[in-house]
């Protein structure tokens, strides 16, 4: 038992805590405020508290947790809503006791089917027993390696069960891991497989794969929130990681509110199912805030241990960093840039150092992709947070405030943002890899011709110029553009993405062709290009039906 000396906000100093160490849990006050050791001066500890310190004072005893700031693991987190440290806020009241968490979601019975026999010999990773109902998924508990001296009879077990003795170890159905320290794997996989959003301008020019990182920056309005929600829903993960850090508690409480409502398109239940929501609003402690994110990926490394495919969708990771900032004016760290800790730079890259591809310890192929919102104060994308996240993630989504305000969605600017993967998850597939780069090249011909139409007029530029700011035009609008109200257009399969780029291109390909026989540019472009512009909320047997209305259309200039 230690003694408080000293309360600065989150900041808390305490005498005589013997045997104290670094990142070690710590439990201040008479209430037990949860808190978390961040440096260690002769006798002295200073801890970040995760709770409101008003009321704790000096002299107030303080307690060795033993061990590091840890979230409890189990069958319950799918379809569950917590804070910044797992505790769960579905069923509990508006003030969260800290010294008893509630556990109205967590104390419960849970049907486990043993999977393997006592006597067996097994590997570290390898599932030893399943548990159904938790949501959409087959919950699996591993071994932590060894024989297996005994195991539980199929049946109902409550949560803190032990369910099997392997090595002379006690298997609990949960288990509390802590969340700064990366689970382990067996190996990284090299192999690139893109991870399907059912976005289009993602999918086919901005691709992130399987176990890779992708920050989306903008300001505010510009639709990160927006554009998040849909990568939530559609992409093709076993399990989604939604973490409200540091957003405004009404939006928490929509994308709360939606996820319960939205149905699930992989499973055909409700999408919560298979999603874990950390809430941690701008309202609450701001320690918990900066905690948030690293216990969301690691409840995310527990699914991909699994085998699952995991992604983390971090809301925003510029909350957690001023967070940080706050947390070290207080504690007296060095200032850098914008005041932000001079370590900001290395904690982002082991934040997306934890996304990855791998072999699991137990033999299996799991991910964890990890997909971070940057909120630049006044859209400045230069400022410390954005610029450090561009060095560390493979896949940056910018988003365009022009494009926003003329109702694009997504409003990702196809000029600002890129995808290192983008190559080699097309090398294996020539047709995409030549489509991606011919629907790039027209969209930057595009940019060019139209920052040079403003100076001189489109009418004074030669007929293939003409045409290709047609094709920017057309793509924009019958490509790129996505509608989430519409049934067909919400969500884009790959096949579906390229029959509809490819009959695009292939209209553009007879204009270019047209102008180049001598048919004045004006001509083309006063064409009726409706139908193809509306194909993509067509059905897929009703696309080259419409690309061959145009076409035919055009050829009656001939």
């Amino acid at each position: 038992m230690g003694t408080v000396t000293r309360v600065n906000g989150p900041l808390v100093e305490v005498e005589d805590l013997p045997g104290a160490a670094m990142y070690e849990l710590v439990l201040l006050g008479p209430h037990k405020l949860p808190g978390e050791i961040v440096s260690l001066r002769g006798g002295s500890a200073t801890a970040q508290a995760y709770e409101y310190t008003g009321g704790l004072a000096p002299g107030d005893p303080a307690e060795r947790g033993g061990s590091p700031v840890s979230a409890l693991l189990g069958p319950h987190l799918l379809g569950g809503v917590y804070d910044g440290l797992l505790r769960p806020l579905t069923g509990a009241g508006p003030w969260l006791d800290p010294a008893v968490p509630t556990l109205a979601s967590v104390a419960r019975s849970w049907p486990f089917t043993p999977l393997v026999e006592q006597g067996r010999k097994t590997a570290p990773g390898t599932a030893i027993g399943r548990v159904e109902g938790a949501g959409s998924l087959a919950y699996l508990v591993l071994s932590p390696g060894g024989e297996v001296s005994a195991i539980r009879q199929p049946g109902r077990c409550a949560h803190d069960a032990v369910v099997a003795v392997v090595g002379g170890a006690e298997v609990r159905l949960t288990r509390r891991q802590p969340v700064r320290s990366a689970l382990p794997y067996a190996s990284r996989l090299d192999e690139t497989v893109p991870l399907i959003t059912g976005q289009r301008v993602i999918d086919l020019l901005l691709p992130v794969c399987l176990g890779g990182t992708a920050a989306v920056p903008g300001g505010f309005g510009t639709g990160k929130t927006v554009l998040l929600q849909q990568v939530a829903k559609w992409c093709d993960a076993d399990v989604v990681v939604y973490i409200g850090c540091g957003e405004r508690g009404n939006e928490m409480a929509d994308v709360v509110a939606e996820l319960a409502e939205l149905p699930d398109p992989r499973t055909g239940g409700r999408l919560s199912d298979r999603t874990v929501v950390i809430a941690n609003t701008s309202n609450m402690p701001m320690m918990a805030r900066e905690t948030s994110i690293y216990t969301g990926v690691t409840v995310a490394e527990h699914f991909r241990d699994m085998g699952y495919v995991a992604v983390v969708i971090a809301d925003s990771t510029s909350r957690w960093a001023e967070a940080r900032r706050e947390f070290a004016s207080r504690s007296g760290t060095l200032p850098a840039e914008e005041g932000y800790p001079a370590d900001l730079a290395s904690a982002l890259a082991a934040f997306y150092e934890r996304a990855g591809r791998v072999v699991t310890l137990g033999g299996a192929t799991g991910s964890v992709t990890i997909i971070g919102a940057v909120s630049p104060p006044g859209g400045d994308l230069t400022e410390p947070v954005t610029a450090q996240t561009e060095r560390f993630v493979r896949t940056l989504w910018a988003l365009d405030r022009d494009l926003a305000y003329a109702r694009h969605y997504p409003a990702i600017s196809w000029r600002e943002s890129f995808s290192r993967d983008a190559d080699a998850l097309t090398r294996d597939d020539p047709a995409n890899a030549a489509r991606r780069a011919r629907v790039g090249g027209l969209l930057a011909e595009a940019d060019r011709l139209t920052a040079l139409a403003e100076l001189v007029g489109a009418g004074a530029l030669p007929a293939h110029e003409r045409i290709g700011l047609l094709a920017g035009r057309l793509l924009r609008e019958g490509f790129l553009r996505q509608s989430s109200l519409s049934s067909l257009d919400a969500y884009c399969r790959p096949e579906r993405t390229a029959l509809i780029a490819d009959a695009l291109l292939a209209v553009l390909a007879r204009c270019l062709d047209l102008v180049e026989r001598g048919v004045p540019a004006a001509a083309v472009e006063d064409r009726d290009f409706s139908p193809l512009l509306r194909a993509k909320e067509a059905p897929e047997e009703e696309v080259e039906a419409r690309r061959d209305t145009v076409l035919n259309d055009l050829e009656t200039l001939r």
